[in-house]
Parts: C-alpha cells; sequence; structure tokens
C-alpha cells in the first residue's frame, strides 16, 4: 500500500474537521482529523465526482 498524502484539515463550524488525502496508485481517502487510520476510499475519480456533487447542492438535504 502506497503512502497516504493528506492535504490540511478542513473544519467546519463545532470543530468537524476532515481531511483528504490521495496516495502515488490513484486513491483518494476522505478521514476525520485525529482518526486517518480509519478512512473512506476509493478511486481519486471517484473522489473528484464526489466533491463535485456536494458543490452543485445534491448534499444540501442533509444540512
Amino acid at each position: 500500500m502506497s503512502e497516504i498524502h493528506w492535504e490540511d484539515a478542513f473544519c467546519g463550524e463545532g470543530n468537524n474537521c476532515f481531511r483528504i488525502g490521495t496516495d502515488d496508485d490513484g486513491n483518494g481517502y476522505i478521514s476525520v482529523r485525529g482518526q486517518e487510520d480509519q478512512y473512506l476510499t476509493d478511486s481519486s475519480d471517484a473522489l473528484r465526482n464526489l466533491i463535485r456533487e456536494i458543490k452543485a447542492g445534491k448534499a444540501d438535504h442533509l444540512l
């Protein structure tokens, strides 16, 4: 398994902090800050599409 390269944490209100990472094999990762050993992973393309859909408002019903 390749090393995960984590970005700086993104923190919303209430200190809900998430980190996005990638590896050299083209995988993308999402984790809660401080719990990087427990992550959701898929291809970088899938992660990119997820972020696009969220930005387009398709998860607004969760707010």
